[in-house]
């Protein structure tokens, strides 16, 4: 059983070729061999603002393929009267009901810890529903809620918010598995060896509540820019990383999504261990969603 936990569908970018539909992903799926995908929702906030991809267009497409997609739902912050006491209650209970098993992507170009940011996390730990975000080093990159060197307010969110479960994604966030990250790579794919440990690591081990996927170029290039600090990582947080791809276009090949084969190959030649990575594949996403088995 191999789950992807981070899939999109929908229009992604400007052109109208670039979208995704539900069935295509599934095809994809299957060639790849993944059989279930979490699928993430990008445009209710106004930095997703690619079209077709809603928490409802989402609830549709899981709805025509039950048995293969697992839907999120996407929240902003800003909703509402856009305060810090904003309730969300009634929304996330409602998204609840309808399915979704998770947050995310959560890409609001705010601090991590912004005030309105910390009033939905909190209310999504109420109500059982993790928070899969997008890192991003600069307030002027777009989209992705920001966050400084070594991570400090990830960490504010983590001590704050205990009861709500973080699932890390994003080069800003998988740059810092080395202690040693130039301030010119922490928006991008550092190479070379790992240095010392970095936030990554230290905030994994000392917050049971962070989590993290291993999905898109950043978590492939965190986990193979130094291979043998790589399966050890993979070793140590077995019980804590998820297996995503992060697809997104229907012309990416299997090339495009890289994590698929390393993961595979990691499988295969035993590197890792049967038992880890069937956690990576599948029961920890079966355990942090509540999904059936």
């Amino acid at each position: 059983m191999l789950i992807d936990v981070h899939a999109h569908i929908g229009r992604i970018g400007h052109r109208r070729t670039d979208t995704l539909s539900a069935a295509q992903l599934v095809a994809k799926m299957d060639a790849w061999g993944i059989d279930r995908a979490c699928v993430l929702p990008l445009a209710d906030c106004p930095e997703g603002w690619y079209l077709h991809n809603t928490t409802d267009d989402v609830l549709a497409a899981c709805a025509a393929f039950p048995d293969r997609l697992i839907p999120f739902c996407l929240v902003d912050p800003r909703f509402g009267d856009a305060t810090p006491r904003t309730d969300f209650g009634d929304l996330l209970a409602e998204y609840r009901e309808r399915g979704c098993v998770g947050i995310g992507e959560f890409i609001p170009n705010l601090p991590f810890d912004d005030p309105l940011c910390m009033n939905l996390y909190r209310q999504a730990g109420e109500a059982g529903l993790p928070v899969l975000f997008d890192l991003t080093a600069t307030l002027d990159h777009g989209y992705g809620v920001v966050d400084d060197p070594g991570l400090s307010r990830l960490e504010r969110a983590l001590r704050e918010c205990g009861d709500t479960a973080f699932i890390g994604h994003g080069p800003a966030f998988w740059s810092e598995i080395s202690a040693s990250v130039p301030e010119a790579e922490r928006g991008g794919y550092p190479q070379g060896p790992v240095v010392g440990e970095g936030a990554v690591p230290r905030l994994m081990g000392a917050h049971p509540n962070l989590w993290a996927d291993l999905s898109a170029g950043s978590g492939h290039n965190a986990i193979t820019r130094d291979p043998a600090f790589g399966l050890a990582f993979l070793h140590r947080f077995q019980d804590k990383l998820l297996f995503g791809t992060d697809v997104l276009r229907h012309d990416q090949a299997a090339d495009d999504v890289p994590i698929v084969a390393t993961f595979q190959s990691i499988r295969d030649e035993g590197a890792l261990g049967a038992a880890a990575c069937e956690k990576i594949a599948h029961a920890n996403a079966v355990r942090l969603f509540g999904l059936d088995a």
